[in-house]
């Protein structure tokens, strides 16, 4: 019985093998081809190709970066020096911290000494190449009462430093909304409804804002300590964040930034978010507008892996360079400092450049150029930023291309952005002549500072004197 069926089986497999053998097989070329007539068209055809690799370097570059904090607390303190500005420079650093308190004028207008030092501190500012994160308040201690003044002294405050903003907001990265409570952090507060839960309850903070966005340049932004903040105020809800449609058009939901002051300190950030939603928020809106802030305190939220992936998740800008140690520490020990110092902010590399060949170059046509450049830093750039690609020639003829048509503030974290033009050649060009990118700050009184120039993350083609990244060079 056994053998008989083994037989039957084994002739049962032979069936079926030479059943598949007979069944048809497609050879169709058409499906298994590659034609030649679908390909896309290679948009750099018959163009010179150069690769760039980023450097790792460490080096300073205007908005972003850790910020060395200074504070004010009496009109007769010294305005900030060159040799400060100076001394962070050394140490990679161009922005400050700038705590305006105005302790002494809880019942008057702030007096001229005082706001004469602001002024003189912002023109340091302006002469060293620096720039800074403002904020005023009334104390600096949950001891020392009263935390903050009346809301119509505070009106009167804002007005008083209006001017100030209007002429120093080149030098303005970015105003935190303060004038609130203990640090002007919108916690302990004697005069602004301390734990609001209604829209209602935030009126009176919502006038502060309101006036700041108004002393304000348009141009620039006011930062709101929590996402709940934003939303209570001028959104219907945590769904109501910014967009690609609606940035940068300076509204008031475009111009308000964030900053978390207890970065990476619990599961919540010490009661900066209030549930998963406000996180959603804050990463959507952060794509567009300032997050920064210190951390306040070490916890299994801030370790090497989960601060890098905050960082990136919520597009973090500038951090404070002193506090808290034991974080900034922990950072060091764990060996990722340097790659927050590196990617705090924007970090702009080319990867590649396309152009004609050297040889077709000639005066009077045009010069075709592609530059490939990736951010690899954890944000954009946010505040406006000047495109331009400069022409110099062997006899020192200058002539500036500027790319109105490219936004810097568009070109994101973690993505390649492409500028593609066409330069006519002047007539008049001539001998070795050097072209040269440019990422000015727009602000006349800034733009041919080179200090306050974006420079690119590759090696060799800095120039230190102008600000400008060397692209390519060629003779005509």
């Amino acid at each position: 019985m056994l053998s008989t069926m083994r037989r039957s089986v084994f002739s049962f497999v032979q069936v079926l093998a030479i059943a598949v053998l007979l069944l048809p097989i497609s050879c169709d070329p058409v499906q298994n081809d590659i034609n030649p007539d679908t390909l896309p068209e290679d948009p750099y055809e018959g163009l010179t190709h150069k690769e760039y690799i980023e450097s790792d370097e460490i080096f300073p570059n205007p908005e972003r970066g850790f910020y060395a904090p200074v504070n004010y607390k009496m009109a007769s303190g010294a305005p900030l020096s060159q040799n400060a500005i100076n001394t962070q420079r050394l140490l990679n650093k161009t922005l400050f911290y700038m705590g305006f308190y105005l302790t002494d004028f809880l019942e008057s207008d702030i007096s001229e000494e005082y706001i004469n030092l602001m002024r003189a501190t912002m023109q340091s500012l302006r002469e060293g190449g620096a720039k800074c994160i403002m904020r005023f308040a009334y104390s600096d201690s949950e001891a020392e009462k009263p935390w903050d003044a009346t809301p119509e002294i505070v009106q009167r405050h804002i007005q008083n430093v209006a001017p100030i903003l209007q002429e120093y907001g080149d030098v303005i990265m970015v105003l935190q909304a303060g004038f609130v409570g203990v640090w002007g952090e919108w916690y302990y507060t004697n005069n602004f409804k301390m734990n609001p839960v209604k829209k209602e309850d935030y009126a009176l903070r919502k006038q502060v804002v309101d006036a700041m966005l108004k002393a304000l340049p348009k141009d620039r932004s006011v930062a709101l300590r929590t996402p709940k903040f934003k939303m209570m105020m001028y959104a219907d809800s945590y769904a109501d964040s910014l967009t690609l449609e609606t940035a940068h058009n300076q509204s008031d939901l475009a111009r308000l930034s964030c900053f978390n002051d207890c970065f990476g300190a619990s599961s919540n950030d010490m009661g900066t978010f209030d549930g998963g939603e406000s996180r959603k928020y804050w990463m959507a809106d952060t794509k567009f507008v300032f997050m920064g802030g210190e951390t306040c305190a070490k916890s299994i939220y801030c370790t090497c892996e989960a601060s890098l992936k905050d960082m990136e998740d919520y597009h973090w800008t500038y951090l404070n360079k002193d506090y808290n140690r034991t974080v900034l520490d922990r950072w060091r020990k764990d060996d990722c400092m340097d790659e927050i110092e590196r990617r705090l902010g924007y970090r702009l590399s080319l990867s590649d450049v396309y152009h004609t060949p050297g040889a077709d170059i000639a005066v009077g046509e045009d010069l075709r150029l592609a530059l490939k450049l990736a951010n690899t830093g954890f944000s954009a750039p946010i505040n406006p930023r000047g495109v331009e690609l400069i022409l110099v020639d062997g006899n020192g003829n200058k002539w500036v291309y500027e790319q109105n048509e490219s936004d810097p503030r568009y070109w994101f974290a973690g993505e390649t952005a492409t500028l593609d033009t066409n330069l006519p050649i002047p007539e008049n060009a001539s001998g070795k002549c050097t072209l040269y990118l440019n990422l000015p700050d727009p602000k006349p009184t800034l733009h041919d500072n080179p200090r306050f120039s974006i420079r690119l993350a590759n090696e060799n083609i800095w120039e230190e004197s102008t600000g400008y990244n060397k692209v390519l060079e060629f003779t005509l």
